[in-house]
């Protein structure tokens, strides 16, 4: 799971929807419909990113799934302040539907989850269950969705649509700030056994907000599953954009150093590689209302770098890693 790693009638509908106040609260979803009949006082997020979303409004979950790092409980850095000395239980792998129903919730969160249908009839009988909004794969739906949808769930419309529009001021204003890349082509992409984020994942659309756009060699991809699309070592052209960031969930340096065609590139030769360190890319990997500005206040200033026009511009977290292309002179 480390590698993850609208159309406008389901957009309006969200909007119009989504702000609607008190209880019950009826959500639709690819699964059905699930009613939450009160607040619930005893969440758990079978969510590989939905701890953060429930942190961000306040609300600490009884339990969470947790994805991966060293956390004991699967909270990165940027969540830390907002769980403070709360000791979730921490669920980790695939499902333990005895274990979810001894905890006896009254809400289960399995957005960004990966559920099947069958997965939801269980969960659903030990307690209401928000399953994946139609519309979108198992991992593509909008953070803003998801926060909206857990702002109805849990009685907090109003934080949530503070954070959405705070949030989306500073992507917008950052867009504005930088003209150089309205349409400019960019990348997320994992090294190894390689594979590229689609416009459809949250990372393909964290660069597409700032104004990027993921190259169509990605997005039409025949091979693509909503969300990533692997790359043949052997052809690595479809990720050789103009700004090409490489994310790294632990072990991708000597990966990247090794990588034969790599130096081939005209990513590569203009310096117009972007390393995410293993943080940054968790970072943007959850792509939460807690993680985005560590996510901006980090690749922002790597992306001005690595666009500046310059091919001898030095990208700070190439160098530091021992990536960086070697120029004359």
């Amino acid at each position: 799971m480390s590698r993850f790693a609208l159309t406008v009638s389901l957009f309006v509908m969200s909007v119009t929807t989504t702000w609607a106040d008190g209880f019950p609260q009826h959500f639709t979803h690819r699964y059905g419909t699930t009613i939450v009949v009160d607040e619930p006082q005893k969440v758990v997020s079978i969510s590989y990113i939905g701890h953060d979303f429930l942190l961000a409004l306040g609300v600490k979950p009884y339990a969470l799934r947790k994805w991966y790092g060293t956390d004991a409980f699967g909270v990165w850095p940027w969540g830390h302040e907002a769980l403070g000395d709360a000791t979730p239980i921490v669920l980790q792998g695939q499902l333990d539907f005895e274990q979810i129903a001894a905890l006896r919730p009254d809400l289960i969160i399995g957005q960004w989850s990966g559920i099947s249908e069958q997965d939801y009839k269980i969960l659903s009988r030990i307690a209401p269950t928000i399953a994946p909004q139609v519309g979108f794969g198992d991992y593509g739906m909008r953070w803003q969705d998801m926060l909206a949808t857990l702002g109805r769930a849990t009685d907090t419309t109003a934080k949530a649509q503070a954070i959405i529009n705070r949030i989306e001021t500073r992507f917008t204003t950052l867009k504005a700030q930088h003209p150089e890349w309205q349409d400019a082509s960019a990348v997320m992409v994992f090294p190894g056994q390689t594979g590229a984020y689609t416009a459809r994942d949250i990372r393909g659309r964290f660069l597409e907000d700032l104004g990027f756009k993921v190259p169509a060699a990605i997005n039409e991809h025949p091979m693509a599953d909503n969300f990533y699309v692997p790359i043949p070592d052997e052809d690595l052209s479809a990720i050789d954009t103009d700004a090409l960031i490489w994310l790294d969930a632990g072990g991708s340096i000597p990966t990247l150093q090794k990588m034969p065609l790599r130096p081939h590139m005209t990513a590569f030769k203009e310096g117009r590689e972007v390393y995410a360190s293993p943080m940054l890319s968790a970072a943007l990997s959850h792509s939460s209302p807690l993680s985005l500005d560590y996510a901006l206040d980090a690749l922002v200033p790597l992306l001005e770098a690595a666009t500046d026009g310059n091919p001898h511009t030095v990208v700070p977290s190439m160098q530091k890693a021992g990536i960086a292309p070697a120029f004359d002179g």
